[in-house]
């Protein structure tokens, strides 16, 4: 019996509960997503930043957990900011919800 990782296990059920598809036009599919990823990685410009310690720290943090060098990270969120993809959720930890008074 193969036994399987967490993740090979969601990917399993995710597949049991159909919602994986199939792709219509393969080929024409893979060219257009080529060219979409050649694209988005064509570096032509060259930008320099300023950025503070402590977010250049984080950003090399998290590049590390994703296994990508960080300034392929980096050029990685603005593209997906200029694309319109970047979702911008709260972060509880820096603005923590407002503390209610209570009623004597």
């Amino acid at each position: 019996m193969v036994r399987l990782n967490s993740e090979e296990r969601e990917i399993l059920k995710s597949v049991e509960r159909g919602d994986w598809k199939s792709v219509a036009r393969l080929p024409a599919a893979v060219k257009r997503y080529r060219e979409y990823a050649e694209s988005t990685f064509k570096k032509n410009r060259r930008v320099n930043i300023r950025l503070s310690g402590n977010d250049l720290d984080a950003i090399q943090k998290r590049a590390i957990e994703e296994g990508v060098p960080y300034q392929t990270l980096i050029s990685s969120l603005v593209h997906k900011y200029a694309a319109g993809k970047l979702l911008e959720r709260p972060n509880t930890t820096m603005n923590p919800p407002p503390q209610r008074r209570r009623r004597k």
